[in-house]
């Protein structure tokens, strides 16, 4: 959520971060947060001169008590009476304004980084690095600290079909290998839950586990504390992220216990620190979760769902910082590289797209979307988003830290990122390593899955 501060301060440069991100409405809304915000200054000034008049004039019945003018006394009562009532009033005034205030702030989006790129959809992205791919026209693709704003990338939209992988003989996409070595049966979850609930089999379920731990160990040797989290949340923890309010209907809803199933382990993970004020000493605070995800993918029907492209419930390693503003973008630079490490040793081409405004989340002030490239479907997967939030979702959740040189206490930094999303990576690996005698497995992964190929 946007602090009033940021907005007082550069109320101008606030509407055009907002308009980047397409938020149609920045200008009307800003205005109504600021009047609003005016009303409630009003009441409040009000209620602190009643208050004022009410003590001052309370100081003086007894005074008039004491030289016995006991009817000035009794006026000066029913003027302190009739002065609560106001105080009252006004208080009232004040909470109806805050609570506006705030579900106002909830609709407004994050404000982007100026490193993000103009754009209204995914064409308007910027590739910005590439890994893993044959290809000798792309150096400055290939090298550079892709985070900074002189690194322009390629837009997506003038991606040439000669930079992706170049297959000898056509694949087998992942559906037809799930069947032809028994991994994944899509009708038995079909049959026990529904459309997107996949049920692994045999192999298939090692793959699972087996990269599960992969991405767990690794984010233990780069300084992660493996949390357990719950994988439904209450309202609290919904807002306090972002998720909440859900325009887009895609998160599960326990109606009856009001409970949510969370998208990401993100949410639990990031309101451990809600309403807490750590020490600078303790950042940055580095927390990595696997869970089971939970999305509706509501309006997604007919696109792209098939197989394992597009799932209602799936795994997933998430890494969390939290983090001072100072050091956040430094932060967010050792996640990109953690996440591009993942892909290098499970030996995937990959591509790193920065995010323009109209395709970031509600909530990041910069994302990266690492993509792989799937030879059987002969298109780009996603397979993690890593995003660095500023202080949005910190005032939100009302997670600060207390600043070691003078005490101060300030809102923190929060970042995260899949590290990594397995439906997709399952894809890629099965599809772009298949053999005439089996599924090669990549070497940084045998020792997880305990064998050589698949067959």
């Amino acid at each position: 959520m946007l602090t009033l501060k940021q907005i007082y301060d550069d109320r101008e440069g606030v509407i055009t971060g907002l308009e980047k991100k397409h938020f149609q409405q920045a200008r009307e809304v800003i205005g109504q947060v600021l009047t609003i915000d005016r009303q409630r200054k009003t009441a409040q000034q009000q209620k602190d001169n009643a208050s004022a008049e009410m003590n001052k004039i309370s100081k003086s019945i007894g005074m008039l008590m004491g030289q016995g003018k006991r009817e000035e006394a009794e006026q000066a009562k029913a003027q302190t009476g009739s002065l609560k009532q106001d105080i009252a009033r006004y208080e009232t005034e004040m909470a109806e304004a805050e609570q506006k205030q705030t579900a106002l702030l909830l609709t407004i989006p994050n404000l982007p980084y100026a490193v993000v790129p103009e754009g209204k959809s995914a064409d308007d992205n910027l590739a910005v690095k590439v890994g893993n791919l044959p290809t000798c026209d792309m150096a400055s693709l290939q090298s550079g600290d892709y985070t900074s704003a002189e690194h322009a990338g390629v837009r997506l939209s003038d991606w040439k079909e000669q930079w992706n992988p170049v297959c000898a003989e056509a694949k087998q996409p992942h559906w037809d290998l799930t069947k032809k070595y028994n991994l994944i049966d899509f009708d038995l979850g079909v049959k026990i839950s529904g459309a997107g609930f996949p049920v692994y089999i045999g192999q298939g379920a090692r793959l699972q586990r087996a990269l599960i731990n992969f991405f767990l160990a690794e984010a233990a040797k780069s300084g992660y504390t493996e949390i357990m989290p719950p994988t439904v949340v209450n309202q609290a923890s919904g807002y306090g992220t972002g998720q909440l309010p859900d325009k887009e209907g895609q998160m599960y809803h326990c109606e009856v216990d009001d409970l949510y199933l969370i998208p990401t382990a993100e949410v639990p993970v990031t309101n451990i620190y809600r309403d807490v004020i750590l020490d600078e000493s303790q950042l940055p605070i580095k927390n990595c979760a696997y869970t089971q995800c939970f999305r509706r993918e509501a309006g997604s029907y007919g696109k792209d769902v098939r197989g394992l492209n597009r799932l209602h419930e799936f795994s997933k390693v998430e890494i969390v910082r939290i983090d001072t503003p100072e050091h956040s973008a430094e932060s967010h630079r050792e996640m990109l590289s953690h996440v591009e490490g993942l892909l290098q040793k499970l030996e995937l081409p990959y591509r790193i797209l920065r995010l323009c405004g109209g395709d970031m989340s509600f909530t990041s002030s910069i994302c990266y979307d690492f993509e792989v490239y799937s030879e059987a479907q002969q298109r780009w997967l996603e397979v993690s988003s890593t995003s660095n939030f500023d202080t949005y979702q910190a005032n939100r959740l009302k997670c600060r830290y207390r600043r070691n040189e003078d005490k101060k206490v300030s809102l923190c930094h929060t970042l995260n990122g899949s590290a990594l999303a397995l439906p997709r990576i399952v894809a890629a690996l099965l599809e772009n390593n298949q053999t005439a005698d089996g599924i090669h497995i990549p070497a940084a992964l045998q020792p997880y899955f305990g064998a050589e190929k698949i067959q």
